[in-house]
């Protein structure tokens, strides 16, 4: 089927593609006249002048400098434009079980200003997103950015993220507020900021900052993210999965223990009910360990502790055998702070993956711990709205959801 767009729509579009390519020789070539922008992006000076303006009005560009010094000639010095330092180009936020992450982008695609703050588990979504926005507020007085020019905001969830033909989660799952939370997120922060708005699944968003800091040749990788709940995301054939209806990737809730715990999700026995850090604090105080944090957890000595964390280990490791007989990784990345500070983890699941593989074929899945930290899904949210990865091929495209009417 056709594009068919309305004439102002179609002028938008196009002015937008203006806009992004003048941004963009900005950011690949540094402070540059209004000629020099005309003949780096084939424009005419008359279209350029008329975008440029729209830049510095919205505080995307600022004059720097003229080209007196260099220039030949007795002409009136032409001015020399830059990416504004100070604007806030691109927000990604990441809404953990306990916690929200922002990271605040400028026009060169660098990041500005980043945080968190922590939250109780039982908060509602009303207050999770207004601790976010004060958490913004906060950041960007701290830092003296603006978002007068802001392009997209990216925003990561957790639990499954269905498109619309996907089935809602049922009330209560994954969080309070879940399934009213698809719908408020995005009119939240649309309504505050007056930008485009995409939603994905958090670890999701996690896997691909994971997968761009890391090997860009790993074309098939699983990725697990284990902090307050068990995430996982994959790559397959250089392609980042969201799968038939979003919900690729969702190891946390695969069974392993038949008729286990309760699990926040309604079934019985999932990984996130032995894996997550709450659940290994858990098992720890069952056993009589003392351990209250999760650098007490990743730091003991006690044996009773390293059973559980060998015991989660192993759990995270027969889900992932089985995923790895079904696609076959390469490589296997575990995030999350438990696994940086406890290398255990990543020890004994890959030990225990090993035996469920076959034994005969000598090319096993390389391990290893996730090179980025906590701000891991912020910055994959951002890396979403830049579209600059191969991984984002036939992705679903970060339209807005939603948006506002101009």
């Amino acid at each position: 089927m056709s594009d068919m767009r309305l004439p102002g729509e179609a002028h938008a579009l196009v002015r937008h593609t203006h806009q992004e390519r003048v941004l963009r020789a900005l950011r690949e070539r540094g402070a540059l006249s209004r000629g020099e922008i005309a003949r780096a992006v084939g424009l005419s000076r008359t279209t350029i002048s008329e975008i440029t303006r729209d830049l510095l009005q919205h505080g995307a560009v600022v004059v720097v400098d003229t080209d007196a010094a260099s220039r030949a000639g007795s002409g009136r010095p032409a001015e020399r434009l830059a990416l504004d330092p100070n604007s806030g180009q691109f927000l990604g936020v990441d809404f953990g079980h306990r916690r929200v992450r922002v990271a605040i982008a400028d026009a060169a695609h660098e990041v500005v200003a980043s945080g968190r703050q922590t939250y109780d588990d039982s908060t509602g979504w009303p207050e999770r997103i207004e601790t976010a926005f004060e958490l913004i507020d906060r950041l960007s007085a701290e830092r003296g950015v603006h978002f007068r020019a802001l392009q997209g905001i990216g925003i990561g969830v957790t639990g499954p993220h269905p498109r619309s033909s996907a089935p809602h989660a049922p009330e209560g799952a994954f969080g309070p507020g879940f399934a009213a939370a698809r719908d408020d997120v995005d009119v939240s922060f649309a309504e505050r900021f007056g930008a485009p708005v995409m939603v994905d699944n958090n670890t999701r968003l996690a896997a691909l900052a994971e997968a761009l800091a890391g090997d860009a040749s790993a074309e098939n990788v699983l990725y697990v993210r284990l902090s307050d709940g068990v995430g996982g995301a994959l790559v397959i054939g250089g392609r980042l999965v969201p799968g038939a209806t979003g919900l690729a990737g969702e190891l946390g809730h695969v069974t392993v223990v038949p008729g286990g715990a309760r699990c926040r999700c309604g079934k019985d026995g999932c990984l996130e009910t032995v894996a997550s850090v709450p659940a290994m604090l858990a098992a720890c105080e069952q056993r009589g360990a003392d351990v209250g944090s999760l650098d007490e957890l990743a730091s003991s000595t006690d044996p009773v502790v390293e059973q559980v964390l060998r015991d989660a280990a192993r759990a995270l490791g027969r889900a992932v055998g089985v995923v790895a007989m079904v696609f076959n990784p390469a490589e296997v990345v575990i995030g999350g702070d438990i696994a940086r500070l406890a290398p255990v983890i990543v020890e004994q699941t890959s030990d225990t993956v090993g035996a469920e593989l076959f034994p005969w074929v000598a090319a096993k899945p390389a391990f290893r711990c996730a090179r980025l930290a906590d701000d891991d899904g912020a910055t994959g949210a951002l890396a979403a709205l830049f579209r600059s990865s191969p991984l984002l091929a036939d992705y679903p495209e970060p339209a807005p959801i939603r948006a506002l009417p101009a």
